[in-house]
């Protein structure tokens, strides 16, 4: 199989960016955008991403890095692997700039060149332990766990779930998709994490499904169902640009795909973890040491006290793991 990895990156300190992003950062009414410069910063741990996929995953065949603004200096472009995508290549123009993530997975689909097996990564995710094709894709599937989960309606991260799931329910009988994929929906990996699925199964409806924070394995052809099922929902909200209460985020292509069937299943949080670097800084440092995990997220705050020792020690503990340059890179910082 021919799998790409997907990553988005932006740098912060583009002078270019930072204009462009101040131009819209205030909306008609003065009123300003609620963005967390966590979402932007870039903490260095870049080049660790690269040398993670080439040590770990040597299999990928593609890295489209997505960008809006200046590459890293030290990333050799010339890297036949390497594949530099703007967002002028995939996103429509009438909806750039864009600053709001959802809009620009939605789009990921257009991608020149991009495979029908990709895998999509925040670039906080990274890879610390060996990776098999397997982990991510397994009879031509993509690997997934699919399990209902009940959310509070005041959070405003799963206000967002939701329209997804009106959408959802909208092309799909819940009744008819358990059914028919029993097996992957009663999966004995999902263990306990499956106990909404038994309480909710004769609930008419879709609610919403547990959201992995994970590298999300996907196929093309999802994102082109879909469009062609709610491309007017998905249009209208692409002039977001900053994060709405009106979104569609890419849950929507994962629940897609889950309801379709194209999955199999495997229980995501058996080797993926994710590390809040506000209150877990030391237990994420630890884990990156024991390469306990495949693969683990550090989830960066405004918060984080004594910030630059916490990313000192989380630098040092990459670098015992991944002490050589990849072949991503030109140079050494």
């Amino acid at each position: 199989m021919d799998i790409d990895f997907v990553i988005t990156w932006v740098d912060m300190n583009d002078p270019k960016w930072l204009e462009e992003f101040s131009r819209y950062r205030y909306d008609k009414h003065n009123t300003r955008n609620g963005v967390s410069e966590a979402r932007f910063r870039d903490n260095g741990f870049l080049r660790f991403w690269f040398r993670g996929v080439e040590k770990f995953a040597p299999w990928v065949r593609t890295i489209h890095f997505i960008v809006n603004g200046r590459i890293p200096e030290w990333l050799d472009t010339s890297n036949p692997k390497l594949h530099i995508v703007r967002h002028a290549d995939f996103i429509p123009k009438e909806f750039l700039p864009t600053f709001n993530s959802v809009v620009i997975e939605r789009y990921m689909h257009r991608i020149p060149g991009l495979s029908e097996r990709f895998v999509y990564f925040n670039d906080d995710f990274y890879i610390i332990n060996h990776l098999p094709v397997e982990r991510f894709f397994l009879n031509g599937l993509p690997r997934d766990i699919a399990v209902m989960d009940y959310n509070p309606s005041w959070s405003q991260w799963y206000k967002r779930i939701k329209n997804n799931i009106r959408i959802i329910n909208r092309h799909f009988s819940k009744k008819e998709v358990m059914k028919r994929w029993h097996e992957k929906w009663f999966h004995k990996s999902y263990g306990m994490k499956a106990r909404w699925n038994y309480l909710l199964r004769f609930y008419g409806k879709f609610i919403t499904l547990r959201v992995p924070h994970n590298a999300q394995p996907y196929l093309k052809s999802t994102f082109e169902e879909v469009w062609q099922a709610a491309g007017k929902e998905l249009t209208e909200t692409s002039v977001n640009k900053f994060r709405a209460l009106n979104d569609l985020t890419p849950e929507l292509f994962r629940t897609w795909q889950i309801c379709r069937g194209n999955f199999e299943p495997y229980n995501t949080y058996r080797d993926t973890k994710m590390f809040p670097l506000m209150v877990r800084p030391k237990q994420a440092v630890k884990a990156i040491y024991d390469q306990k995990y495949t693969l683990i997220c550090l989830n960066d705050n405004v918060h984080i006290r004594n910030y630059d020792t916490v990313i000192g020690n989380l630098s040092d503990a990459f670098r015992s793991i991944l002490p050589e340059k990849s072949s991503f890179e030109t140079m050494e910082p």
